[in-house]
């Protein structure tokens, strides 16, 4: 792969003792900086000689030369680090092969116009109204990108279900679950958030009354067996 031309804020040394004014649109190439190094090292191809170099009136921009270059290498090596590198992945409920999957499960829609698709179908009980339950979640615009998620916060949701505390989809969503459970809400914008959510770095803001999707996971309701119907 070819060398790109990084661009260099410090003049190139052509003379001794001078320096030779370049435009704002010249640029000097890592290969170039090498072999002026090599000039310099060079006593047949050098035009002066190290005392000229390293004298009183021109060692402070030989210096700064050298930081120039110095600073040239260090951004070519972070940029070498950093390009083709993936985004970071967010720790998902459902994975690709979970997609894939989902795209033939039946879609429920309920009285209130919520929708829902079962991942998984729990074995342990529904939590009554009014219990706390412990539940993971992430949440998404309709596009995908993800606002909030108890995954990336490490540790569980516990909220009483059916008292408010969350939005009415949330709410009507984990009602009808069960235990071990793990589902995928569609909940309308009457039912999200009614004043929006505000953007924050690398999450998307969701305006007022605007869908939702939630994939939530119900872990266990504090106070049941897990065997209880």
């Amino acid at each position: 792969m070819p060398s790109m031309a990084s661009p260099l804020l410090l003049p190139l040394y052509s003379t001794c003792g001078k320096i030779p004014s370049l435009t704002a649109s010249q640029s000097i190439s890592v290969e170039k900086l090498r072999r002026f190094a090599l000039k310099v090292k060079s006593t047949e191809t050098r035009e002066c000689t190290a005392n000229d170099i390293f004298n009183t009136n021109s060692r402070r921009d030989f210096l700064g030369l050298a930081l120039g270059v110095s600073t040239l290498f260090i951004h070519s090596f972070d940029a070498a680090n950093g390009a083709g590198l993936p985004p970071e992945e967010k720790p998902k409920l459902c994975d690709g092969t979970c997609e894939k999957e989902l795209e033939n499960v039946p879609m429920v829609t309920t009285e209130s116009g919520s929708q829902y698709k079962d991942i998984k179908v729990g074995q342990g009980p529904s939590p009554p109204v009014g219990f706390q339950v412990a539940a993971n979640y992430v949440a998404m615009v309709p596009s995908g990108q993800i606002f909030d998620s108890s995954l990336e916060k490490g540790q569980l949701y516990i909220f009483r279900v059916g008292s408010g505390q969350v939005i009415k989809g949330l709410d009507e969503g984990l009602l009808s679950m069960k235990v071990g459970g793990k589902r995928r809400l569609y909940i309308p914008g009457s039912l999200a958030f009614p004043k929006g959510l505000n953007s924050a770095p690398g999450r998307p803001r969701v305006a007022p009354n605007s869908p939702v999707v939630f994939d939530v996971s119900l872990e266990y309701v504090p106070g049941l067996d897990v065997d209880e119907e």
